[in-house]
């Protein structure tokens, strides 16, 4: 069982519940983490669920949720400010397909790299590993058997590192996302033999 008394809000929802080792958010309009990059924009209000920590870990949740607008999206976060973070989630695209995706953002600037999944695909699990400055994220469809998403870099110096999970809707909609299954332990990322 996760200690959630160790977590502090982010932008706090105006209806989320935390209890049993489950967080839910009921997301609200016009809620994003974005920076600049293409759109010129710059979106920094989402509710995220955030804890502090200074060591190597490995943080897995499971996601499900009932998403049916453009961009609305729910998953990992790390947010050390506005201008360097990290986020991967599942975004709604339209009835056929979702985007299984990340976006890293360093010094101000956000990337995102997609992959097209069915729309149906309504859980996820992602895994979170840390090893020093860099990180390793991977998700899974079954809880079980987990793929690499991508390995990523935060420029920012980390004396802690904070992440958690965030939920958010960009255009005008809204919907629940449900957080389970919260597991941390020490870094499951092997490192790289040299």
């Amino acid at each position: 069982m996760i200690d959630f008394s160790v977590f502090r809000w982010l932008y706090p929802p105006q209806n989320f519940q935390v209890a049993n080792n489950r967080v839910s958010i009921r997301t609200e309009p016009k809620t994003d983490f974005w920076q600049r990059t293409y759109y010129g924009f710059q979106n920094d209000n989402a509710p995220a669920f955030l804890r502090s920590i200074a060591e190597d870990f490995t943080f897995t949740v499971k996601t499900t949720f009932n998403s049916n607008i453009q961009f609305d999206q729910c998953g990992v976060i790390i947010y050390q400010d506005s201008d360097n973070w990290f986020k991967a989630s599942i975004e709604y695209e339209n009835k056929q397909i979702a985007r299984l995706g990340s976006v890293v953002t360093n010094l101000g600037y956000s990337d995102w790299a997609t992959t097209d999944i069915s729309a149906d695909v309504r859980t996820m699990w992602y895994r979170l590993s840390r090893r020093g400055p860099d990180f390793l994220i991977e998700h899974s469809e079954n809880g079980q058997e987990f793929r690499q998403m991508r390995i990523f870099h935060l420029y920012q110096p980390l004396p802690e590192v904070h992440f958690g999970v965030y939920a958010c809707s960009p255009l005008e909609s809204s919907f629940e996302a449900v957080f389970t299954d919260f597991r941390l332990t020490e870094s499951t990322w092997q490192a790289h033999p040299l």
